[in-house]
């Protein structure tokens, strides 16, 4: 048996470590939200900004997520697996760059229109040189990625794996990143599809506790 030690949610326009919200913003765009978030995890990271909307999602809910886990001080760079899901691929991104190409090309858009590359930018970030994978589903499938995770930690070289959901399409944003470790710390809950879908539809009020 596999433990899921921590979880970090990003929906609604909420930032959400453990299941607490630690950043809300319901007025602006969602650029002004993804802003604020980096801002308040006070993180030095400047290509931060030159992100996709997929990639600066996905970094802030590892953020929050490695913070408190010391998963880097824990293991070894190789001992550390990543395996991300979605619903649209890089499809926010990619609609984005079709549109300049109708005058002139962004190459800085091109570079993240591949869905992978998320977990490119995760990896360099946190130095993971595990096994990493990008799974595209209709929809959130717990048992799909909790079978694949206990696949992977099933190695005897991983140790730990960060795994979950990074999907965007328009304003609409949906991510849920969860740490899976092969050791219990402090009554972790059980690496079980049901244990995810009932992590994963959990709502959250506001910052201040207002529904």
């Amino acid at each position: 048996m596999f433990y899921i030690s921590r979880y970090s949610r990003i929906t609604n326009r909420l930032l959400v470590d453990q299941g607490k919200v630690i950043y809300g913003k319901e007025e602006g765009t969602l650029d002004d939200f993804l802003a604020g978030a980096f801002a308040s995890l006070s993180v030095a990271y400047p290509k931060f900004y030159k992100m996709d909307h997929l990639s600066q999602l996905g970094f802030l809910a590892m953020e929050v997520l490695a913070r408190e886990s010391q998963v880097k001080q824990r293991y070894a760079p190789e001992q550390i697996a990543l395996i991300l899901s979605n619903a649209h691929a890089s499809m926010d991104t990619d609609k984005v760059y079709f549109k300049s190409t109708k005058t002139m090309a962004s190459p800085a858009l091109f570079v993240y229109t591949l869905t992978n590359i998320v977990t490119g930018e995760l990896c360099i970030r946190h130095g993971i040189k595990g096994e990493n994978a990008f799974f595209v589903f209709p929809q959130f499938d717990s048992k799909q990625l909790c079978d694949y995770v206990d696949m992977v930690l099933a190695n005897e070289k991983t140790q730990a794996c960060v795994a979950g959901w990074v999907d965007v399409i328009g304003d609409q944003h949906d991510v849920f990143l969860y740490l899976v470790e092969k050791q219990n710390r402090n009554n972790a809950l059980e690496h079980r599809a049901e244990q995810l879908q009932k992590l994963y539809q959990l709502k959250y009020g506001t910052v201040d506790g207002r529904s």
